[in-house]
Parts: structure tokens; C-alpha cells; sequence
């Protein structure tokens, strides 16, 4: 009788099912809210990439990590070898190109004489006025030589174009830099500006000169007031939503460029109250070219699993607008859709 009872227990044991635990959500209605917030990264309102109009080798870099500039001052200088080489050539040309013009002057005042007293020939007139004419445009020509020669020595020294601060430095002393080629990076204004990408559910709701409110993660228990200073009329294909940029109006030296800012938009009674149905990212996966959801089943003794096909909407700030396939109040798996399978029994976590 003991070994009888003994191994009635070791089989209720091996039989008992072992339910895997998986956590869930409800499908819920949401729509109609009054406010709706949307991620950005905080830049101030300009920023200039520093660099030079000319080709040569860096021997004064006066820029460093959050240095304060000052419109005009000299941040940057190149050695100049091959300006001042065309600088020194255009020189010597224009002074050939002047004697010549001298030269031809001094002939043609002596060819005039000569035909005046009918000593030469018309045609040897005409010929010296000619040459005094084009000797005359070859001067002019070489002084403009000079003057842009000139000017691509100015091309060698790099100036603070507006006040600000200094975001980045790429580039050393002794370095052989390009035209065009980016030493530094400018922060200029004052003004910190949010951009942010909207859906096209809302934003017709939009418009400029809006109010808006902005927090940091990096300034707790501050909230910023902030405008809405430009408003996309075409949608960003890379990121599917309509740019724009909220420009803060409150200041504080704590905002800095590249932090992660949240914007809450106040719709009012311009948003629309239908409600929809909307199921977080993470309860969605994909099959081929279509969507399903894991729908959870049954009471609180046996629940299984069910792979059910959904036709999605729109993905909002709450989640994706759920067209059909699911009805309000049923439970839907949102962690390890690779795993689970279609009929297994689980258990609520």
C-alpha cells in the first residue's frame, strides 16, 4: 500500500501542466486628449560651421571648447605661402602692364605729331591709338588681378562672423586644410530652439506663434515656456512627420545644445473626441506582410494564447490605431512574441 501511495504521487506530479508566465495589456480606447507631447533635441538657433576660402597650412588656432567669441575676433590664421606667391606675381604684372601702357602712350602722342604735320600715315595713327587702348585694358585687367589676389590673402585669416560660443573644434595647427573644409563649429545667438517631428494627425492643429510647454530631463521641476517658430509644409520622407521648431522663451544657462527635451502641446477643443483603439508597439509582430497581436484567452484558471491578425492605423505618441481585429477590453501579450506560440497555455504576470 505505501509503494502503491508513493507512486500515485510521483504521477500527479509528472502530470501537472506548467503554465509560462506573460505580460500583458487591455486594449483600451484613447483619442480626444487636450495635450500631447513629442521628443526633440534642444540647438540654438544658429549654427555656423567654421571654415576657410582658401587652401594652406594652419599656424594659429585660437579656438577651444566653449570659448566665448566676439563678432571679428581672429580665430584662425593660414601660413598664405601660395596667395602671397599669386599676391607678389600679380604685382609684377601689373607693373609690366603699366610700363607698357607708358610705353604706348609716349608712341602715340609721337605718331599724333608726326600726323599732324603729314609726316605718317593715318593707318600708323590708328595703329598706335589701338595699341595705346589695349595696353590701357591690360593695365586695368592687371589692377583687378592685384585686387583679387589681394583679397585671397584675406581668404587666409578666419574671423568670428557673429557672437557666440565655440561648439567644436576639429582641426590642429600645423594642419593642411581644403577650402570649404570645417575647423570648428560656431554657436551663435541666444535663442535655444526645439525641433520636433509631428504626425499628420495633428498637424493642421498647429500653427505659428503657438504656445507651447517644454521640459529637460537634465533640469528637473522646470517647466519652459516656448513658441512655435516654424511649421513644416512638407512631410520629412526619412522620418514620416511634418518638421518643426519651438523656440524657448524663458532663458537659462542649465539649456544646452544636444539635450533631450519633450514639448506638450495644448490642443484644446480643436482635437477631435472620437476615441480609437490603440495597442503599444511592443504587442505587435510581423508575419510575412502581415501584423498580429498574441490575444489572451479564457479566465483566470486556463488563459491561451491566440495569434490574431490586426489592421493597423496610424502610429501615435500612445501607439498604433488598431482598424480592426480587436475590440476594447481584451488582453494582448507585450513581451517575447518570438517565443510564444499559437494554443499555448499561460499565465497572467
Amino acid at each position: 500500500m505505501i509503494l502503491i501511495s508513493s507512486c500515485g504521487k510521483k504521477n500527479e506530479e509528472v502530470t501537472k501542466e506548467v503554465f509560462r508566465p506573460v505580460k500583458y495589456t487591455e486594449v483600451k480606447l484613447s483619442g480626444g486628449e487636450k495635450t500631447r507631447g513629442f521628443s526633440g533635441t534642444a540647438k540654438t538657433e544658429k549654427i555656423i560651421n567654421l571654415s576657410f576660402r582658401n587652401t594652406g597650412i594652419i599656424v594659429m588656432l585660437d579656438m577651444k571648447l566653449g570659448q566665448k567669441v566676439k563678432k571679428g575676433d581672429l580665430l584662425s590664421q593660414l601660413d598664405n605661402v601660395q596667395a602671397r606667391l599669386n599676391y607678389e606675381s600679380a604685382i609684377e604684372s601689373k607693373n609690366s602692364a603699366e610700363s607698357q601702357m607708358n610705353t604706348a602712350k609716349l608712341s602715340l602722342n609721337r605718331v599724333r605729331t608726326l600726323f599732324e604735320k603729314g609726316s605718317t600715315s593715318l593707318s600708323d595713327y590708328e595703329s598706335a591709338k589701338n595699341s595705346y587702348r589695349t595696353a590701357v585694358a591690360s593695365f586695368e585687367s592687371s589692377k583687378r588681378s592685384v585686387a583679387i589676389q589681394e583679397e585671397q590673402i584675406k581668404f587666409g585669416y578666419l574671423y568670428a562672423p557673429e557672437d557666440g560660443s565655440i561648439a567644436s573644434v576639429v582641426a590642429e595647427v600645423d594642419e593642411n586644410v581644403s577650402p570649404g573644409q570645417t575647423i570648428g563649429v560656431l554657436n551663435a545667438g541666444t535663442a535655444i530652439e526645439i525641433e520636433i517631428g509631428l504626425p499628420e494627425s495633428v498637424i493642421n492643429n498647429v500653427h505659428k506663434d503657438m504656445p507651447v510647454k517644454v521640459s529637460f530631463t537634465a533640469i528637473e521641476d522646470k517647466i519652459f515656456d516656448a513658441l512655435v517658430s516654424e511649421v513644416s509644409s512638407s512631410l520629412d520622407n526619412n522620418t514620416s512627420t511634418y518638421p518643426i521648431r519651438v523656440t524657448i522663451i524663458d532663458k537659462d544657462e542649465r539649456i544646452k545644445s544636444g539635450m533631450a527635451a519633450s514639448v506638450v502641446f495644448d490642443f484644446g477643443s480643436v482635437v477631435s473626441n472620437e476615441k480609437q483603439l490603440v495597442i503599444p508597439p511592443v504587442s505587435v509582430g510581423e508575419d510575412g506582410d502581415n501584423r498580429f497581436v498574441f490575444l489572451i484567452q479564457g479566465s483566470e484558471d486556463s488563459y491561451t494564447i491566440k495569434k490574431q491578425p490586426v489592421k493597423l492605423g496610424e502610429l501615435t505618441s500612445e501607439g498604433f490605431i488598431i482598424k480592426t481585429g480587436l475590440e476594447e477590453g481584451q488582453k494582448i501579450a507585450t513581451a517575447g512574441l518570438q517565443t510564444l506560440l499559437d494554443g499555448q497555455k499561460v499565465k497572467l504576470n
